[in-house]
């Protein structure tokens, strides 16, 4: 049903994009700086479980209109490569916002409630609909049926990235927030490349998409 070449393809795509900072990267960050690695690991949880229930909705809702209507799709398939470009341009212009973390005063957090809250943040996740929503489409064969299906597997396999780079954004930010504290600026470099890099996902969508 899904070809390796579809996997393949949005397996890159998808890294990307989720592994460049944004509000789940951000909140866990945070959480790990002040908290450590449990109360970290935790905000990955919950927020994969976000992830989780933004795909399923996206690929039973619009993975049925895609595989109906191929002007839907084109649609889709330009207005994420647009707003790709924005987020890319906020993120470069916001890229200090990591290197913010280090310096903000955060209570107690316990794990249920740090999971709860990550949750949150993964469902309200605005990379997480792109994702879903715009870059996710241009990878499914529409000529092979199935289309919600197809995207479901997909889902799937970006939700599984998002829990590796989250949790290694978790871990690595407890282990060494003393060498970020020497030097805030190594984050904010971390963030400026990740907007370009969001900025050129963008463009390319906007440019290559599948059609088919």
């Amino acid at each position: 049903m899904v070809s390796a070449g579809q996997i393949a393809g949005f397996a890159l795509a998808a890294f990307v994009l989720i592994v460049i900072p944004g509000p789940g990267v951000l909140f866990v960050v945070g959480r790990a700086l002040a908290h450590g690695r449990g109360t970290a690991l935790a905000s990955v949880a919950g927020h994969s479980a976000g992830n989780c229930v933004v795909a399923v909705c996206v690929a039973l809702g619009i993975g049925a209109i895609v595989e109906r209507s191929v002007g839907f799709f084109t649609a889709i398939r330009l207005a994420g490569a647009v707003y790709l470009v924005w987020l890319g341009i906020q993120a470069f212009r916001k890229r200090d916002s990591l290197a913010r973390v280090l310096t903000e005063a955060a209570g107690p957090r316990g794990g249920v409630r740090s999971a709860r809250e990550g949750f949150v943040v993964g469902i309200t996740n605005p990379k997480a609909v792109i994702l879903f929503a715009a870059v996710l489409p241009q990878f499914v064969d529409r000529q092979a049926g199935h289309v919600p299906a197809q995207m479901l597997i997909l889902s799937a396999l970006s939700v599984a990235i998002g829990l590796a780079s989250d949790s290694c954004y978790g871990l690595a930010a407890s282990t060494v927030r003393s060498w970020f504290g020497r030097s805030p600026r190594r984050l904010g470099l971390v963030g400026g490349a990740g907007g370009l890099a969001m900025i050129g996902l963008g463009v390319s969508l906007a440019l290559t998409g599948r059609r088919n």
